[in-house]
């Protein structure tokens, strides 16, 4: 670390990633030391984080107090924090000066595992009552989400302590068998066959030698009675909420096993999901409110990957506009909005994951995120939106709403003519349709691909002559074709897209010289909507043509009128 990242750090506050410890008034002990870095392994993330001893929780740096006599000696600090934790932290520690004052860097790398001090106290951190970053006590259940949230703990695996076969209900096992049967090959049909004991087994919900000894939390969600599970599962509760403004139409909770929360939830979405139908050429095309596969999707995801350790209920709400579907506990390890579409599938429950899949819920390739996003956007609908998830909450919104059915038709003609698109193509039509115009960057943000993939599904629209380029290089950006706005109903909106052409940009500029009297290359850039190079060369033009002449040099470059 050099001062000047040292400096960005102070100036940006403390964070759940960065604790200050002050030394002005008193010295930190070694105890207080050891439990701030145990803190700050324990944190949910997996990034890097760092304590400094010797800034004020304001941010003022005051300085370190020597630990070692005269001096602070970064390598004892390192084995300290080494020999008082447990497991041990490989701490690295530096010693900076800044405003002329030594301040103490310690990088605190984060636990897969949950870490504590040598006499055995565990802290994590996290936001306090007030808002702030603080560090509060680890508990054990916490512990549990900290260790599913890595990967490192399957919680439906799990047996519980006082479950017994009899709190498991036998009419939901035939439930199993069925859906399985009605699956249309997408189930483990070698389970149908089996007897309750065996197919509880095979699904790893119980364990058994001539008689059940363990019964697990999976068989308590997919079997269990549901006064067994309201006494052995209180955390888990599945809510259904129709809602009109701010008043409240219906009002659903239910405790039972998850098999049967499913297939009701889908029987009431499929009483409430309306659909219109379009014609193209001679087949009959139904285009709903809401996708059924994404819907489905969207519910086993939330069964499937909320966290059972913390209160609180999965929620489906059916709004005027939009249908919202979340569940308690974040995104797990590595999972993030920016990564959603590519990242490998990362279950919390795997086991539950496991037995929703040969039940035949679930897709068996597990990229239901795909199926959520292409399923939407297939039905002329926005793309769905994970924004409002934090670290406590995972919310999937699926836009309502009038449905594009030009947008619907267009997909329904390319595929007819052999030209099936892809998830790639469709977030970036949809994109394109919404904001007019973008960028390969955006485009490659968009579908969470690599700028080298982006380009190519961009030429790939523009082949197909959905798509056109503008400009060159860097500069370069992507608008819908003259035919696609026509095939959309819109034709006049491609002559607006298109803009000015150059002769017409020169105008601009020319006008806007008169009347402010003088213009920068940033500003021909906003006004004729292009590229800073692109800006540039337009000035170079007038200039050498004699009609600007240039005053300044490089950034401080303006131009004006000719005298």
């Amino acid at each position: 670390m050099t001062p000047q990242d040292l400096r960005r750090l102070i100036d940006a506050g403390e964070t759940l990633a960065v604790e200050f410890k002050g030394e002005e008034r008193e010295a930190l002990s070694d105890g207080e030391l050891v439990e701030a870095v145990v803190c700050l392994a324990n944190r949910a993330d997996d990034s890097l984080g760092w304590l400094l001893l010797g800034v004020e929780d304001d941010g003022r740096v005051t300085g370190a107090r020597p630990r070692h006599r005269d001096r602070t000696d970064p390598l004892r600090l390192q084995a300290l924090i080494n020999n008082r934790t447990r497991p041990s932290v490989a701490a690295r520690v530096e010693v900076l000066a800044l405003d002329g004052k030594d301040v103490v860097a310690i990088e605190v790398p984060p636990a897969r595992w949950p870490v504590g001090t040598a006499d055995g106290k565990y802290l994590r951190r996290a936001v306090g009552g007030d808002g702030r970053p603080a560090c509060v006590p680890f508990h054990f259940h916490e512990m549990q989400r900290h260790q599913a949230d890595h990967g490192l703990l399957d919680y439906s695996a799990l047996a519980v302590q006082d479950a017994r076969w009899d709190d498991l209900d036998p009419l939901e096992f035939e439930r199993f068998r069925r859906l399985v049967r009605e699956s249309q090959g997408r189930g483990d049909s070698s389970l149908v066959g089996l007897a309750d004991v065996e197919l509880a087994k095979a699904l790893g919900a119980v364990e058994a030698n001539h008689e059940v000894s363990i019964v697990r939390v999976l068989g308590l969600l997919l079997f269990g009675r549901e006064e067994a599970l309201r006494r052995l599962l209180p955390a888990h509760e599945v809510a259904f909420q129709v809602l009109s403004g701010q008043q409240v139409v219906v009002n659903d909770f239910f405790h039972w096993p998850l098999l049967r929360v499913v297939e009701e939830l889908l029987g009431r979405f499929r009483a409430r999901n309306r659909e219109e139908e379009i014609l193209v050429g001679m087949l009959r095309i139904g285009v709903p409110d809401y996708s059924p596969a994404a819907f489905r999707e969207g519910l086993a995801n939330a069964l499937i990957h909320r966290d059972y350790t913390r209160l609180g209920a999965v929620h489906i709400q059916w709004h005027a506009d939009r249908l919202e579907i979340s569940n308690p506990g974040g995104f797990p390890e590595g999972v993030r909005l920016d990564n959603l579409l590519v990242t490998p599938p990362r279950p919390r429950n795997p086991l539950l994951a496991d037995a929703f899949k040969r039940a035949g819920i679930v897709e068996r390739t597990a990229r239901g995120i795909d199926t959520i996003f292409y399923e939407q956007l297939r039905n002329g609908r926005p793309a769905p939106s994970y924004e409002r998830s934090n670290e406590h909450n995972v919310v999937l919104v699926l836009p309502g709403g009038k449905a594009n059915l030009e947008f619907v038709r267009l997909l329904v003609e390319e595929s007819g003519a052999g030209r099936d698109l892809g998830l790639d193509e469709l977030l970036i039509l949809n994109a394109l349709w919404r904001d007019r115009r973008i960028t390969t960057e955006d485009a490659a943000r968009l579908t969470q691909k690599p700028e080298a993939d982006a380009r190519t599904t961009l030429n790939r629209l523009v082949e197909i002559g959905l798509v056109e380029p503008r400009g060159e290089r860097k500069g370069r950006t992507w608008h819908l074709s003259a035919a696609t706005y026509r095939r959309l109903g819109e034709p006049a909106a491609y002559i607006r897209q298109r803009g000015f052409e150059p002769i017409q940009h020169e105008q601009m500029v020319l006008q806007y010289v008169e009347k402010h009297g003088r213009i920068t290359r940033k500003e021909v850039a906003e006004l004729c909507r292009l590229s800073p190079d692109q800006a540039y060369r337009l000035l170079q033009r007038l200039t050498e043509s004699g009609r600007l002449t240039q005053h300044g040099t490089k950034k401080g470059a303006w131009y004006g009128r000719r005298a």
